[in-house]
């Protein structure tokens, strides 16, 4: 019975840990603590005077008792409950024998044997209640650990929910800020592209400038002579008339009208070379019309050459053209494809003179034009025989403000803008090179775009 009291105080302790009574029930703990004291005392006293059985009954009765109300007061703690349910069998048993025992001690005695076995049983069945409960408390002790961090994760979570939500809410705002500063970045960069566009295009106006100004000042020479020998010869068909001379005056007259023929020709010479200026100085007004390719690679040709040779007295180049005369007029915007074809020219001028520089005197730049049909196309090919384009740069000459030219020689949007062009008739613009053989750049349109 000792043993079985022993069993029980270890049980208790077991349960007061599980359960931990110092916490969830402080105040119980205490009591059951000092039951335990006292009771230990008791049995300790009763074993000199030979009643340890009995105290041991009832002490284990009272213990179990006890603690029987204190679990099922706590009732989430599932395997405690089932730990002393699992007791009752052996409270039963005790309880049973002490009053047979109280009724006919001499039938206790007779019937002892069987009961002690019914005890131990009961005690062997305590036992293996007790190391299921273990297993059970484990567990418990696992899902409630898991049932913690699944808390402190949501916790986690929940703060880091926060802490992004603040972070999204910082971020779309300097994202709209950024937004405002591109919009306002791309509204000056376009102002900046269209006073480069219009730099572009007053530097190669420039350019034409002295060629134009050499252009008509043959036509203008030959309108000044032709003027100045026409009055002449009025005088001297007016000696004639008064000289009573008609065939002589007749034939002057006819000598007068020829010559006033070939003003005319020079003067609407001159008016053309004029207004091919108005028409690239001017902005394009868009509207495509029929245009001789010929007659416009032609004349911008011989204006950039005249053009360079104002602004570098030095400057000489061979020019060579090879015009075919099958092609028709082209379907164009002149202005446009005019401001291309002068942009190729100029730069095939630039670089043969490059190259000259650099060379000896039997090199001889050489710039040619020519034009061809295939098929519903027109091809207009620029080619000159100067230092040819690095194939590392090749890639990047028709990118914005991409040039090799010395700062203050070029904005870098020449081809730029060329390719622009073609593209919007439908065309493309290819290149061949080859270092220190020399480029050419092919201009391809439909004939009817």
């Amino acid at each position: 019975m000792v043993f079985q009291f022993i069993l029980i105080v270890i049980i208790i302790n077991y349960l007061r840990k599980s359960l931990r009574l110092t916490l969830t029930m402080p105040e119980w703990n205490k009591k059951l603590m000092y039951i335990l004291f006292a009771a230990t005392a008791v049995l300790v006293i009763n074993l000199s005077i030979h009643r340890a059985d009995t105290i041991t009954n009832w002490l284990s009765i009272a213990l179990l008792s006890l603690l029987l109300y204190i679990i099922y007061s706590q009732k989430e703690f599932k395997p405690a409950a089932f730990l002393l349910t699992a007791m009752v069998p052996y409270v039963v048993v005790t309880v049973i024998s002490y009053l047979i025992k109280l009724v006919n001690p001499h039938w206790y005695d007779s019937w002892h044997e069987w009961i002690d076995a019914i005890t131990t049983f009961a005690i062997i069945w305590a036992f293996g209640s007790w190391v299921m409960t273990n297993r059970q408390r484990k567990e418990l002790a696992k899902a409630r650990q898991k049932a913690i961090e699944e808390e402190q994760n949501s916790k986690v979570i929940s703060q880091m929910k926060a802490q992004l939500e603040v972070q999204v809410a910082e971020r779309t705002q300097e994202l709209t800020q950024q937004k405002e500063e591109l919009e306002l970045a791309l509204k000056e960069l376009k102002a900046t592209q269209s006073q480069l566009i219009q730099s572009e295009k007053m530097a190669s106006l420039g350019e034409l400038t002295a060629g134009i100004a050499h252009e008509i000042q043959n036509p203008l020479n030959f309108v000044n002579n032709f003027s100045e020998v026409t009055n002449e010869l009025i005088d001297e068909m007016k000696v004639e008339l008064d000289n009573g001379k008609s065939e002589e005056a007749m034939e002057i007259a006819a000598d007068v009208k020829q010559n006033l023929e070939k003003i005319l020709h020079h003067g609407k010479r001159a008016d053309a070379i004029v207004k091919g200026m108005l028409q690239h100085s001017r902005s394009s007004s868009g509207q495509k019309e029929p245009t001789d390719i010929n007659a416009l690679a032609d004349e911008y040709l011989r204006l950039a050459y005249h053009g360079l040779r104002a602004k570098d007295k030095s400057f000489n180049a061979e020019m060579k053209t090879d015009f075919n005369e099958n092609i028709g007029k082209v379907n164009i915007v002149p202005q446009d494809v005019g401001r291309v074809i002068l942009n190729l020219i100029t730069n095939a001028f630039y670089a043969v003179t490059d190259k000259k520089k650099r060379s000896d005197e039997t090199y001889k730049p050489t710039v040619s034009v020519c034009t061809r049909r295939s098929a519903n196309r027109v091809f207009i090919t620029v080619s000159d025989n100067g230092h040819g384009i690095p194939q590392k740069n090749l890639d990047k000459i028709f990118q914005p403000f991409f040039t090799t030219k010395p700062t203050g020689e070029g904005t870098g949007l020449g081809l730029s803008l060329s390719y622009d062009i073609i593209k919007a008739h439908a065309g493309d613009i290819k290149v061949k090179t080859e270092e220190g053989e020399g480029t050419e750049f092919t201009i391809g349109l439909p004939l009817n775009a």
